[in-house]
């Protein structure tokens, strides 16, 4: 029985994935590029692993830490042939993006990084970005991995409210229109 997808040849997934590449909004790894690639019925999993290895080998991607980045060269050559992917793969891949780039960005603009500290204790290292910039980076001690995991996790859930939170502290409560208590 033949295959029933779109994409069948090398040069079609080795554009497919560089048409994604070139769209996403910050690096991906190999499990959340999978998933996007594999959504035509014409290759496998195989042929696609072996298309993505010879991209980066041929460096139209980066791998840097587990995570793939499209390089100028494969901008500029997957912008070249991209016209050729059948758009109804091109109109799937795209709607599939709409729904990851939203979650990339908040990603890349929430962070919570433990670092060890020479007395045995951790520092857990919370950032809030925007598009202009940073707008909170707050360290603090923990005693344990744990303990820096749990607080991470729950600021990477609601980092707006930390912000507003610290922000109502230092403005008194009031917005800033007002001193704060015992302020003279």
């Amino acid at each position: 029985m033949g295959r029933r997808g779109f994409i069948q040849d090398k040069l079609d997934i080795k554009l497919l994935i560089l048409f994604l590449m070139s769209r996403t909004a910050t690096p991906i790894n190999f499990a959340t590029l999978t998933e996007l690639t594999l959504c035509d019925d014409g290759f496998d999993y195989f042929e696609y692993a072996e298309c993505l290895a010879e991209l980066v080998s041929s460096e139209h991607l980066i791998l840097r830490d587990g995570l793939y980045e499209i390089t100028e060269k494969g901008r500029r050559n997957g912008g070249h042939g991209e016209s050729s992917l059948p758009y109804s793969v091109r109109l799937k891949c795209e709607q599939n993006l709409d729904k990851l780039n939203p979650i990339l960005r908040r990603n890349a603009q929430v962070r919570a990084e433990v670092l060890p500290r020479e007395d045995g204790f951790f520092t857990l290292r919370l950032s809030l970005d925007d598009e202009g910039g940073n707008l909170l980076t707050l360290e603090m001690l923990t005693a344990s991995t744990e303990q820096a995991a749990q607080l991470g996790k729950r600021f990477r859930a609601m980092p707006e409210l930390v912000y507003n939170g610290i922000l109502t502290l230092l403005t008194g409560g009031d917005g800033g229109r007002g001193q704060a208590k015992g302020e003279s």
